[in-house]
This record gives structure tokens, sequence and C-alpha cells, in this order.
């Protein structure tokens, strides 16, 4: 049984609240205590902004109007912070005309308190229908027929009752606008995530100075939470030793922390939603030879790959550069010690469009972000992992947050 990556932030945030944590931790650092303070909120324009971005491109890819319930799609486009349930909150948002919502009516206060954009707002009785009122929405901005985008995180039993309740629209995906919009960040999303990273890394710094023999993965994740905490983000990771490391995704067996084991820590947090992920791998005690040779690979594949990546090449050719140096160096073929894509886009998910991996022959462009992360992975010895955040740039791309400069020295 595995440990989902993408919970470790929630997670590590909840989990942070009952710790005590040592004050000294962040005194040689002040200034730092500060950043997740001066990051700067999306202002109201840039949501105005990537509005119409979206209904440039709903005209692009023939989308008479995208529809989006709870999720970072829905906030991404609106400042709306909306969980999934059973119950139907959602926006409709025309390619022409104003966007629209529709809201359960005892909610109906706390919707009003989310919705910043629209003032049309219809809402359901417990023993109503509220496919009923996206079909009206609809019908009063001249969509009868044509083709409705559906969000890829919008619930089958929504997007089925939409498509019962409108029959003569075409439901098809709205990935040629969501995606298409947030696969590009603006300079003011890439320092929210730079700065996400930056506070991460100094996060696992501090934490990682506390290693001690005997110490638990529980305990040392603890301690990355809690330094986020005193960071001002709520962040989580997680944590492997030694054979341990070698299970990408994490494990549920126990762990205590023994001289020559290798640790690997992998996490991040949210700075005003857009997010942080990074991954160290360093020893505890003396390295060995085949520990020392291993992150050297690993950590020349991180290079290669961003060398690999600039404007106009395709995704897979990233993760092929860097698979190649990992095969050459005896560790393949293919997957079998290096078993994942060489990265994800990230930004206001930690997974999220595009991905590295090959089949994507998607080109890359100026202000995607994705994380540069190979690793070897060695059955009951040990893995490696190296991962920081590139952004793609107008002649190549940048790491976020730079190298790490060795596997005894993970840190500038």
């Amino acid at each position: 049984m595995t440990i989902d990556r993408r919970n470790f932030v929630k997670f590590g945030g909840l989990t942070t609240l009952a710790l005590a944590v040592d004050p000294s931790f962040l005194d040689q650092d002040a200034p730092v205590k500060l950043l997740a303070s001066q990051a700067k909120p999306i202002s109201h324009e840039e949501y105005l902004q990537r509005q119409e971005n979206a209904r440039r491109y709903m005209h692009d890819a023939g989308i008479d109007a995208i529809f989006l319930t709870g999720g970072a799609s829905l906030q991404y486009f609106t400042n709306a912070q909306w969980g999934i349930s059973e119950r139907l909150f959602a926006l409709v948002f025309p390619a022409k005309g104003d966007l629209a919502w529709v809201a359960p009516a005892f909610e109906k206060g706390r919707a009003l308190e989310q919705i910043k954009f629209g003032t049309d707002v219809r809402t359901w009785q417990e023993d109503e229908s509220p496919y009923k009122l996206v079909a009206s929405i609809l019908n009063d901005r001249g969509i009868i027929s044509g083709r409705l985008g559906v969000e890829e995180t919008v619930r089958f039993a929504f997007s089925d009752g939409v498509s019962k309740a409108a029959p003569a629209l075409k439901l098809t995906s709205a990935d040629p606008v969501t995606a298409r919009c947030r696969r590009i960040k603006t300079a003011h999303e890439i320092e929210l995530i730079r700065l996400a990273n930056q506070i991460t890394l100094r996060a696992f710094e501090v934490a990682l100075k506390s290693l001690q023999e005997g110490m638990t993965h529980t305990e040392l994740s603890s301690k990355v939470a809690a330094a986020h905490q005193q960071l001002g983000t709520r962040g989580g990771a997680l944590v492997l030793f030694a054979e341990h490391s070698a299970n990408p995704h994490g494990t549920v067996t126990p762990q205590k922390l023994r001289q020559r084991d290798i640790v690997l820590v992998d996490g991040g947090c949210s700075v005003e939603n857009y997010a942080a992920d990074i991954t160290r791998t360093t020893v505890f005690g003396k390295p060995t030879d085949k520990q020392l040779k291993v992150f050297e690979i690993v950590k020349r594949a991180q290079a290669t790959a961003l060398k690999a990546a600039r404007p106009g090449v395709a995704c897979e050719d990233v993760d092929a550069a860097a698979r190649k140096v990992v095969v050459d160096a005896g560790f393949g073929p293919d997957y079998k010690f290096f078993t994942h894509r060489v990265g994800h886009g990230i930004g206001m998910e930690g997974h999220e469009w595009t991905y590295l991996v090959r089949g994507n022959k998607t080109k890359l462009e100026p202000g995607m972000t994705f994380s540069d992360e190979p690793g070897i992975y060695i059955p009951g010895e040990f893995g490696v992992r190296c991962e920081d955040i590139m952004v793609i740039t107008e002649n190549g791309a940048e790491l976020l947050t730079g190298q790490a400069p060795s596997l005894e020295h993970p840190f500038d």
C-alpha cells in the first residue's frame, strides 16, 4: 500500500497544529520568516484577464460555455473556494454573456461570500433539480444547442444531470480552455511558485538538522511541518529511510533511522494557493560509494533534463534526455530503476498539466512550470530522487531553487 504524495501538504498542515517546536530553529534566518506574509495575492484585474483569456480560448475551440464545480480551476478563474460534495455548486461560464452560479438554497449566504464575479445566482431546494437551473442559464444566454465544455474534475453525476436537462447540447472536455489557461504562468504566478519552493527548501534544511539515530520517519515529517508553520505556511513531507526510499511514493511500514541510511524527504507547501514540490536526498552518517555514485547519476540526469527543456521541445524529449543518462550509467533498461516520468506540471495544484513523459508531444512554451525529478530506486537497498521546480524561459529553463550540491550537503 502506498501513500499519496498529493495529500502530504494537507496532512502535514493539520498535524503541525499539535507540535511543540524548538524556537531556535529559525533564528539564523529571521528575514525568511516574513516571506510568506509578503506574498502578493492575485488581484481582481488578474482574474478578469484570466476570464478574458478563457473566452478567447472558448472561441478558438468552438466551445459555447464551460461548466465548473469546486476545485482549482474554479478558484483560478474566480477566487471562489468551494469543495466538492453531492450537492451541486457550479459556475456556468459562457463565451458570451455574464457568469452565472448554481448553489444549494440553504448555502446561498455562504455562496455569496465566495462569489466575486457575476450577479446571476440561482438556487435550488433539496427536492429540486439543480440541472434544470444550469439549462435555464444556458438558455437565457442563447445556448440551446452547441458545445458545453466540462472541467475534468466535475463528477460524472453532475455532467450526466446537465446532459439530461439540456439534451441538445454536446458535452465535451473543457481542457482546451482550462488547461490552456492554467499551463502558462504569468510572472506573478511564477514568483509565488518560487517563493513557495524557497520556503519548503528552508523548512527541509531546518528539519534535517535534527537527524539523530533512532528517529522515526514520522518524527522527521512532523519537524518539516513545524518548520513550514514557523515560516508562515502549512506544509508537509513524505519521509523515507534506507530501503524504504526505493518506494517512490512511500510505505506504511514503520521506520527508524540508522547510521548510513539514505534519507529522502519529498513535499511542499502553498503560498497564495501556489504549490511547492521539492525532494532532497541525503545520508545519515558516512555514505557508501554506491550511494554517492547513484546520487551523482541522478543529479546529472536532472541537469540534463534542465538543459534539454526549452521552448519548442516536446515534453517527451525532456523525459528521454534524463532517462538516457540513467540507462547509460547502467540503471536500465527503461523504467526498471527510473520508475516514473521525469516531471509533472505544477501551479495551483501540486500535479497539473502537462507531463514530461514519453508519448506527450506537447511543445514547451515560456511560462510553463514543471517538476524536474529523475530518480533511481534499487529494491531492497535505497532510492535517490533529486527534485526541483523548473520554469521554461524564453531561451531555456531555470530551476527555481537550484540543484542540491551533493548527497552529504543537500543545501547550498
